[in-house]
């Protein structure tokens, strides 16, 4: 993945919270669950949201052989994969400088299938383990007549840039002596209690990464990161 920006992934609105490096796209597709496929089918556009797992510099999707989505993608059409991680509301002292705080991932490329039986099960693993960690390992894997049901698509991370916007409100000067509250909501992802489904077997334990679900960067502690100062102005949410 190249480290400078190309036509098409160059941050052009409040361009310092952008980023082109790799390890920050990573670190964001690894956080999230669901993105978003955008593609042109005879002048129509789509986007459909769809999970997603990454293995190095590539990220998986798949389905059955029978999605359109999957079928036009096939075909060799160019895509717009995106990731939005929504961290806060940020609540200014105008209705104009309201904003959110948000991590995102904007990927451009073309998506190959997936053939060989080895690395079908590696992409598959890939995307089990990237819902829940330690997943793959728990469950049986698909057997023939389901691995050749799934149609499995890679595509490179390899045009793509992160967007990310920290801190508190960015007011107008004139506005800060107004008796306004203005401040940032935190927000996160977080787990409710596990559900067992009513046909497991008796007196199964549960699996230590289910009872301790947590996802992103929160994992491991209940601490929100430290608040930085704004980064620019907030004409653009994301």
């Amino acid at each position: 993945m190249p480290h400078s920006p190309t036509p098409r992934t160059q941050v052009k609105r409040v361009p310092q919270r952008a980023s082109y490096d790799p390890q920050p796209v990573y670190d964001i597709l690894d956080e999230g669950l669901v993105c978003h496929l955008g593609f042109v089918v005879e002048g129509q556009p789509f986007v459909i949201p769809t999970a997603y797992g990454r293995l190095e510099d590539q990220l998986y999707i798949h389905g059955s052989p029978a999605s359109r989505m999957l079928r036009t993608l096939d075909q060799g059409v160019e895509v717009c994969l995106t990731v939005t991680l929504l961290d806060g509301l940020v609540l200014a002292r105008s209705a104009f400088h309201h904003s959110m705080n948000y991590r995102s991932v904007v990927l451009f490329g073309t998506a190959t299938q997936v053939d060989e039986p080895t690395e079908k099960l590696t992409a598959l693993k890939a995307f089990t383990d990237h819902v829940v960690p330690g997943r793959w390992a728990e469950v049986r894997p698909p057997n023939p007549q389901e691995l050749a049901g799934t149609l499995v698509l890679a595509l490179p991370i390899a045009e793509a840039s992160a967007k990310v916007r920290t801190g508190p409100p960015i007011d107008a000067p004139e506005d800060y002596g107004l008796p306004v509250w203005a401040g940032e909501i935190p927000l996160r992802l977080t787990a409710a209690a596990p559900v067992a489904d009513d046909r497991c077997m008796a007196r199964l334990e549960l699996p230590s990464n289910v009872a301790d679900y947590q996802r992103g960067r929160f994992v491991g502690t209940k601490h929100l990161p430290p608040r930085s100062q704004g980064d620019g102005p907030d004409q653009d949410i994301v």
